[in-house]
């Protein structure tokens, strides 16, 4: 009976350990300070938000009695068709990205040599071009160009890297190819939510240490930034989170070693790697990137520890906050007063770091003139 509690304890100690000294990475507490702008429409939730948020709940409805080994395919078809039959306004076109399939969003007269690689969210494990086109359609529009959306590869089907190394072709293809075939482009930008935001701060670290052209700028929306899931909102706020807060809530209850160790057996990657973790990565000489957050939801502190770790490494990014909000509330434009506030926040700041170009007849003007 020793024997097996001395067993038990080693066993025990060892994972402790492996977590602690090789998993967990550096303490970043230091970047909990408060930075950024602050946005609210009024000083409680809006009946707009109220209706997402019951919209939301029809998903613990959807997998009641779903079995485990069937719950991945449920869910994508759910947000696949979140947004069916919404009129657009945009043109579709497929796209094979040397390799990675995805589809051109095309706003009416977008320019096809400003492009946006965008990247969807989904937790890694679901999501699409198709569950994204609120934001890719909106994306064309606020930056006159061709929105790329990348079909990257999903788990557990294939291995987390996959995806990775998917986002990477698609945005080395898109530099030299538009909707309109092989031309390099003017403007290029690169977005994401969530899941799709982790990808999105890990490429602009892969861009620059290739040797790449950078992006004019970078935005990352409600973006996970730290695979050691390290940041005090990661528990703090799952009671405030209607969107994540019920599905992860058992896992959070779980010792921060153990989530260490699913983490690292789940993607063969170690969660303090900048490759799933951009957050722990050198982030010095990165293009203008903003990140956008709910003040109320999990993944909070994830933006604001990246964004004052990247400001304190001299890179220009900013981060801009709401209150209220749940996870990615840009999807759901333009519904959300909120979401369309956001957007033209977006806009903004993407059209100042690489202005259009006038439009023909204006330019003829101003040169007339």
């Amino acid at each position: 009976m020793l024997e097996l509690v001395v067993a038990i304890v080693v066993v025990v100690g060892g994972v402790w350990a492996v977590a602690v000294f090789h998993l967990r990475g550096a303490d970043l507490r230091a970047f909990d300070r408060p930075v950024g702008e602050r946005f609210a429409l009024g000083d409680a939730p809006g009946p707009e938000i109220g209706a997402v948020i019951a919209s939301l709940g029809q998903t613990a409805e959807l997998l009641r009695g779903v079995p485990m080994r069937r719950r991945n395919a449920v869910l994508r078809k759910y947000l696949d068709e979140m947004f069916d039959g919404r009129e657009l306004g945009v043109q579709l076109v497929p796209a094979d990205c040397g390799g990675v399939p995805g589809e051109w969003v095309l706003a009416p007269g977008a320019d096809p040599r400003r492009r946006t690689l965008y990247i969807h969210g989904g937790a890694f494990v679901m999501g699409s071009p198709r569950s994204h086109r609120t934001l890719t359609s909106r994306f064309s529009r606020l930056t006159g160009g061709a929105v790329l959306a990348v079909d990257y590869r999903l788990m557990p089907e294939h291995p987390r890297r996959t995806g990775i190394d998917d986002c990477r072709l698609a945005y080395r293809w898109l530099l030299d190819h538009g909707p309109d075939g092989a031309a390099a482009a003017d403007a290029v930008f690169v977005a994401g939510d969530s899941a799709g935001g982790n990808l999105t701060l890990s490429l602009l670290q892969w861009v620059r240490d290739a040797g790449l052209r950078a992006p004019d700028a970078a935005v990352a929306l409600s973006p996970l930034t730290d695979a050691t899931l390290a940041s005090p909102s990661m528990r703090a706020n799952i009671p405030t989170d209607p969107m994540l807060g019920p599905l992860f809530a058992a896992m959070a209850r779980l010792p921060t070693a153990v989530l260490l160790w699913i983490g690292w057996l789940q993607t063969r990657i170690n969660p303090r790697d900048p490759l799933v973790s951009p957050l722990r990565g050198d982030l010095s000489r990165l293009p203008p990137v903003l990140l956008q957050a709910s003040e109320v939801e999990m993944l909070y502190d994830d933006s604001r520890r990246y964004v004052n770790r990247a400001q304190a490494a001299g890179s220009p990014a900013r981060l801009q906050t709401w209150a209220h909000m749940v996870h990615v509330w840009q999807l759901f434009n333009p519904e959300l007063p909120e979401a369309e506030q956001a957007l033209a926040e977006i806009g903004r700041f993407l059209n100042e770091a690489a202005p259009p170009r006038p439009a023909p007849a204006a330019a003829a003007l101003e040169a007339a003139g």
